[in-house]
């Protein structure tokens, strides 16, 4: 009778242990959905706000750096916050930060007023992408398995839920301070309930010294920095010239020219919520670089067929492809052994959002003198870049 109630007391025990760990997963996979769900929604309502502060491109350009220059500043000091006061404190103070000054954007009289708020905006948002970022990794630790690639599912995720409630919103005619107003009060919400899941950090630190708030990349993490700028190269570029591509240079409708990014999107999804799996099964380094091997081949093959179907299964292949490399950058620089995980991700994230950023903008400089053909035969060039970088991710401590 002795062994069997210790039995049972350590089966309890166990139960309790995955019972936390699911938890804890839950409660990291909500705030990315409510990061992409909160981001989106503003997102949603540019066209509205644009036409209520009577706004020209040149302004909307201007308010959207704006938004940038916020996240690209908290950055860093989102490092140093993760590695003296916890991811999960950290991304408590950037959600709240960001879910609270959406309504605001609503507000806003005039472009004076949107700058600073947009600044503000994004330096939740900024702050809160390193953080949980940061949170994720040490819920792999916890929980002993890959979760980032469907951690970055729930954000995109959110992302179309965002976007699907604010176009119900401007069907509807509802302003915007009411519309995010509503997403405000479900972000507090999750906010709120998840914080008995969230997860302390591991005792041991990395560093003797925490990040310095304002400082460039460290050199160990430059060949991570550079496989996260080609992936978020390449994933700004279906974004922004995917459509394009299938109306003017190939002249499709407008409606199909939708399903472009679309394609991309559905395929990095599916991506993200297998990737897991795959990458306990064959390692990350391997999954990175078969995936960015088929990235590069099915759209270097659409481009030379160049037809709108042969192109719709080129974008496919590519959100296919990259779609574990970006979380799997994340996961690798929260594992580094000579690094913080505050400093590593915080790293990674300036260097990936500054490829994001300015891709789209230099490869329409190139289409200029040349084509939109050219443009995709850049992100092809990007997508092998990506695989010969691919052996970057081993450092994290999963591939040993």
């Amino acid at each position: 009778m002795p062994e069997l109630t210790t039995d049972t007391a350590e089966s309890m025990t166990h139960a309790e242990e995955r019972q936390a760990q699911r938890d804890a997963w839950r409660a990291i996979a909500a705030i990315f959905l409510v990061s992409g769900f909160t981001l989106s929604s503003w997102i949603s309502r540019i066209p509205t706000i644009t036409d209520k502060l009577d706004l020209r491109t040149g302004h909307v350009g201007t308010a959207l750096m704006a938004l940038a220059a916020g996240a690209i500043v908290a950055f860093p000091m989102t490092g140093r916050f993760v590695d003296t006061l916890g991811s999960a404190r950290t991304l408590q103070i950037f959600g709240l930060i960001m879910v609270c000054m959406l309504p605001v954007i609503g507000l806003a009289p005039s472009l004076l007023i949107l700058i600073p708020i947009l600044f503000v905006f994004g330096a939740g948002n900024g702050g809160l992408d390193v953080s949980m970022n940061a949170q994720g990794v040490t819920v792999e630790k916890f929980a002993g398995r890959n979760i980032m690639n469907s951690l970055h599912g729930f954000f995109s995720i959110g992302t179309f839920a965002g976007a699907m409630l604010g176009a119900g919103a401007a069907t509807l005619d509802i302003p915007p301070f009411a519309h995010f107003l509503v997403v405000t009060a479900i972000g507090l919400t999750v906010l709120w309930r998840v914080r008995p899941w969230l997860q302390p950090d591991p005792p041991e630190t990395k560093e003797k010294e925490p990040a310095p708030a304002f400082a460039l990349p460290p050199r160990p993490i430059w060949l991570l920095g550079g496989l996260a700028i080609c992936v978020s190269m390449s994933e700004g570029a279906m974004a922004d010239w995917s459509g394009l591509y299938l109306h003017e240079y190939l002249g499709t409708t407008a409606g199909f020219a939708a399903l472009g990014f679309a394609s991309f999107s559905v395929f990095m999804l599916i991506g993200r919520f297998t990737g897991d799996r795959m990458v306990a099964l064959f390692g990350a380094a391997r999954m990175v670089r078969s995936g960015a091997i088929l990235a590069a081949i099915g759209l270097g093959i659409a481009v030379l067929i160049n037809e709108p179907a042969a192109m719709l299964a080129g974008f496919g292949a590519v959100g296919l492809g990259l779609s574990v490399a970006y979380p799997l950058v994340f996961s690798a620089a929260g594992n580094h052994p000579t690094l913080s995980p505050g400093r590593a991700v915080a790293g990674v994230a300036t260097l990936g959002y500054a490829g994001f950023l300015a891709g789209p903008p230099l490869l329409g400089w190139l289409a200029e003198p040349t084509s939109l053909r050219v443009v995709m035969a850049v992100i092809v060039c990007l997508a092998g870049l990506t695989a010969i970088l691919a052996p970057a991710v081993r450092i994290t401590a999963k591939e040993g």
